[in-house]
């Protein structure tokens, strides 16, 4: 049995030593074959320069790959990389900011060998390290993303997670460009098990993670599985029609039984810009799913590799 951490790395020059020394700590005695994956995900710090000054010192025990992107092509990318490059019959994300403990693999790796029915393990966040206004946001998205999308998502489940071979396999052949990784470990089926863990502090550098990000993060999420945003739009449309309709009738009759003028300008404005806003709406949903499409179609590569360090060592 091999295992393969796949390691995305943005920015974590400080932390990159950190990681490998804790994983070699966590792991001595109880894990002997296992290659790192480390994978620079167009860092602009110095990260580069630890993770080859670390595979020189270590290229004798051939146990590090560093993948190294030509830009930054986003963690999504990065992981598809990783998992497209590790060796290993046991595959495992984790964080190279320590966020996310090696020792917590290990209990993944009890946890896959003792069902054998077991595909993969995730770890969830028990109990989230926030405030409780984005704690209840987090919760609120994944009740919502749960309720139209075709998979289901649990909640503070995270990338953290360990898989056998078939299961990245099948992930691999889902190439599409925009990836949201948490549907797609859930699209492609097999037994999952969940296990929690505590998120740790940051050794050093500061999360990549905005509030902006993590919106933009959760429009993908529904966009890419679930059709809910299309429906919705059409059933605005009806909506929208139907009333206009009524109040057609509504005014009509006003005019012509009680002899009531129809109302005048303010009235005109509001349901114009009411319409025009909710047409601009709708198009706008069509305008994300198109967007999809247009990047799609390309068919460019989800991510371009600049240097790969490790990849013509003997097995």
């Amino acid at each position: 049995m091999k295992l393969s951490l796949v390691a995305p790395c943005y920015n974590e020059e400080a932390n990159i030593k950190l990681f490998f020394d804790a994983v070699k700590t966590a792991f001595d005695g109880k894990v002997t074959d296992y290659e790192i994956v480390f994978v620079n995900d167009g860092s602009k710090d110095g990260t580069y320069k630890e993770l080859k000054k670390l595979y020189d010192e270590n290229k004798k025990d051939n146990n590090i790959q560093v993948l190294t992107f030509s830009r930054n092509f986003g963690k999504e990318s990065a992981m598809y990389a990783g998992l497209s490059n590790a060796k290993g019959d046991y595959v495992c994300i984790i964080d190279a900011d320590l966020q996310q403990r090696p020792e917590v693999v290990l209990a993944m790796l009890d946890k896959i060998n003792s069902d054998e029915d077991i595909d993969c393990v995730a770890a969830y966040q028990e109990n989230r390290k926030e405030s409780k206004a984005m704690s209840g946001i987090k919760s609120g998205f994944y009740k919502f993303i749960n309720k139209i999308a075709d998979v289901d998502f649990v909640n503070g489940a995270s990338d953290f997670r360990l898989m056998k071979r078939s299961m990245v396999e099948a992930i691999l052949d889902m190439s599409e460009y925009h990836r949201f990784s948490k549907g797609i470990f859930s699209w492609v089926g097999f037994n999952t098990a969940y296990i929690p863990y505590t998120v740790e502090e940051r050794e050093f550098g500061e999360t990549k993670w905005t509030v902006g990000k993590l919106f933009k993060y959760a429009i993908d999420g529904i966009i890419s599985f679930s059709t809910f945003p299309l429906k919705l739009a059409t059933a605005i449309g009806i909506t929208t029609s139907i009333i206009s309709v009524l109040y057609l009738i509504f005014v009509v009759l006003q005019k012509l039984i009680a002899g009531i003028d129809v109302p005048g300008y303010a009235t005109i404005v509001v349901l114009v810009l009411f319409l025009g806003g909710m047409q601009l709406f709708c198009l706008g949903i069509l305008g994300e799913y198109l967007s999809k499409i247009y990047v799609q179609v390309k068919n460019r590569p989800i991510y371009i590799l600049k240097e790969h360090l490790g990849k013509d060592d003997e097995d």
